[in-house]
């Protein structure tokens, strides 16, 4: 299976660059991946970048959700792009654009 999770870290800016599918079968490991880099790090910023994800479910949202609260405890702001135009709308739909320290594009 091909790594789902690249992290890179910039200055003081953490870019996660997630690949192929995000469902509930391989959330888990991206999180504790995000979780880990975020924790060790502590930047001023997390990149998530969804450029080269083939597939979203719900699972997604929750993983930006999730990743934000984490996020507040570093005073990381997170930055969302590579996103397609319909996931872009179904993350509108669902209220993260509406998070404090939670950027879409």
């Amino acid at each position: 299976m091909k790594e789902s999770l690249k992290t890179a870290l910039d200055g003081r800016t953490l870019t996660a660059r997630l690949s192929g599918e995000l469902d509930h079968h391989t959330a888990s490991a991206i999180r504790e991946g995000i979780d880990t880099e975020l924790f060790k790090t502590r930047p001023e910023v997390l990149v998530l970048d969804f450029t080269e994800v083939d597939f979203m479910d719900s699972s997604g949202i929750g993983l930006i959700i999730g990743r934000s609260e984490v996020a507040r405890a570093t005073h990381t702001a997170i930055r969302i792009t590579g996103m397609s135009e319909r996931h872009l709308r179904l993350l509108r739909m669902s209220g993260i654009s509406k998070l404090d320290n939670v950027t879409l594009g």
